[in-house]
């Protein structure tokens, strides 16, 4: 291992050594070692209070609410976040899940017509260390105009990097004998080599926080901005983040949370399935919160969800902050001439013109094809470079909105589905993936964790089949799992022994997970501390070695 001071690195995964070098230098390392050092205490106190607050929730059997101890940052109609950088104002398409590791995809996607680009180090990214090294050294090649292929960036679409969220840690740094937090590691190295030049190209530093669950927790990440900001010399405020509402307790304190960032505020975001999945996170014992089959009964067009995103926008647009949609899963077929690639079309834009309608600046979708078809719809259907000026006065959103359940149950197709996508996850992971297509579409770790959480709780409260009336145990989820286990062994094209073994290890696991007596809070954490995770590291380097994901699968 690599010793500075009171550093311990891990040696560079091969073929990565000119990147490490690059990236990890004493400044940077120094760097690095201040920022953990200087925010572990403050992080160890933000992950102790979600744990309290889950128990409290489970003892009382509390519902979370407006806090009273905050009304006057909700009554105070007066303050406003600061306006962001000219490059921020139109917000209408961002190219969604892109692992900046998939260096051809990064390519393309700095390339593309998109307004900006989710530079992703969590959802639809692996956290391998070849990942996060590969990940950040291209951001520090397209930031430094390295890629020849790409514009500047002073041209491309701007670059909303997202670093992993606080339930992960960096197992190849220690800093005072402790693993160094995963969002700490992913900011610092992106802020250390890259902030002063996108600064000077007012091209940034921007990002997205996700699965924030209180205004604390954005507190602390003002914190860390100004620290930031401070060490590398750059104005206050240059900072500028997206915060991801995906977490139904943050929903309540939105304005709270827009209010400790209103200095680097660059609005707030919805995402779907991770905040659905969140339900059952913090109240899935609960028979009141049984959330029915997603593949039927869940989407933007439910109350509890149209509340949540109704609210977001209101909120955000009375304080001067751009609110932002989900990002379209869907992925086109190949031939624009078929009657699919027509139906495909016409759903995205439904669904994403109600979101439009809600008064949305922007949102985001994984096929680059669909970037220019969604960019004309904004064009049709509002004026200027955002909606800011769609208040949303005419909503009152309850407590009652945002925590009713949508009616519904479950069906055999939805069962399998939820497994199906649960085990093809675990499977990516141990290839060093974090996303895949399937049935049209991509799945990343939002997706996986609502089908492992509604397959637990489905088990917990015993629910029967809208089908045939079974009810699912976990007997009948072994079954189910194996037989589907034998369809993905065709999906996946397993050719091999060991890609058999491979997928019969993620079966193994996702058996596991949705088995255990106590919710996992998080399945990324859960695997990610998991032997066979760790091991196979060493064995799949990452997305550029295997190919992309099977655009068929």
């Amino acid at each position: 291992m690599t010793a500075l001071r009171e550093v311990e690195l891990e040696p560079p995964p091969h073929g990565l050594e000119e990147a490490f070098q690059t990236l990890f230098n004493a400044k940077s390392l120094l760097f690095l070692a201040e920022l953990a050092t200087t925010f572990q205490t403050e992080v160890d106190k933000i992950l102790n209070l979600r744990i309290s607050r889950k128990v409290h929730l489970d003892l009382t059997g509390d519902l979370p609410g407006f806090s009273d101890d905050t009304a006057h940052i909700r009554g105070d109609t007066a303050w406003r976040v600061l306006p962001v950088p000219e490059r921020l104002q139109k917000r209408h398409v961002d190219i969604g899940d892109l692992a900046p590791c998939d260096t051809e995809r990064f390519i393309q996607g700095l390339r593309s017509p998109a307004q900006g680009i989710q530079v992703d180090f969590d959802d639809g990214n692996c956290p391998t260390y070849h990942n996060q090294i590969k990940g950040i050294y291209n951001v520090y090649k397209a930031v430094h105009n390295q890629f020849h292929e790409a514009p500047p960036i002073s041209q491309a679409p701007v670059l909303m990097l997202r670093p992993r969220a606080w339930n992960m840690v960096e197992q190849n740094m220690m800093v005072n004998g402790r693993q160094v937090p995963g969002p700490l590691f992913d900011f610092g190295l992106l802020m250390f080599h890259n902030a002063t030049l996108l600064f000077e190209n007012k091209s940034g530093p921007f990002f997205y926080l996700s699965k924030i669950e209180s205004y604390l927790e954005a507190r602390l990440w003002n914190s860390i901005f100004l620290w930031s900001e401070e060490k590398l010399g750059l104005p206050v405020g240059s900072i500028k983040a997206t915060v991801l509402i995906e977490n139904v307790l943050a929903t309540f304190e939105m304005e709270e949370i827009l209010y400790e960032l209103r200095d680097h505020s660059a609005g707030l975001n919805c995402g779907i399935w991770d905040y659905s999945a969140s339900f059952v996170n913090k109240f899935g014992h609960r028979s009141a919160f049984l959330l029915p089959d997603r593949s039927k009964y869940v989407n933007m067009e439910k109350l509890f969800l149209k509340s949540y995103m109704d609210l977001l926008v209101q909120t955000c647009h009375r304080r001067g902050a751009l609110a932002t949609g989900g990002m379209a899963a869907l992925l086109l077929p190949r031939d624009k001439h078929s009657a699919l690639y027509s139906k495909v079309l016409a759903t995205v834009t439904r669904l994403k013109l109600l979101e439009i309608k809600a008064g949305v600046d922007g949102f985001m979708v994984y096929d680059l094809d669909l970037i220019e078809p969604m960019q004309q719809l904004f064009q049709q259907h509002t004026q200027g470079e955002n909606q800011l000026t769609e208040l949303r006065d005419d909503l009152t959103v309850t407590p009652a909105n945002l925590l009713t359940m949508p009616a519904g149950g479950v069906t055999l197709y939805g069962l399998k589905y939820n497994i199906a996508v649960g085990v093809l996850f675990i499977e990516a992971w141990l290839t060093g993936k974090g996303h895949f297509f399937y049935k049209g579409q991509v799945e990343d770790s939002a997706t996986a964790e609502i089908s492992r959480s509604q397959v637990w709780q489905w088990i917990r409260h015993q629910v029967r089949l809208e089908d045939d009336g079974r009810q699912v145990t976990s007997g009948l989820v072994k079954s189910l799992t194996q037989e589907v286990t034998q369809e993905l062994r065709e999906v996946l094209q397993c050719r091999t022994v060991r890609d058999v073994q491979r997928l019969l290890t993620a079966t193994s696991m996702f058996l596991e997970v949705v088995q255990k007596s106590q919710f996992p809070e998080f399945l990324t954490t859960y695997l990610s501390q998991d032997h066979t995770f760790l091991a196979s590291q060493a064995e799949n380097p990452g997305p550029d070695a295997g190919g992309p994901p099977k655009h068929k699968l």
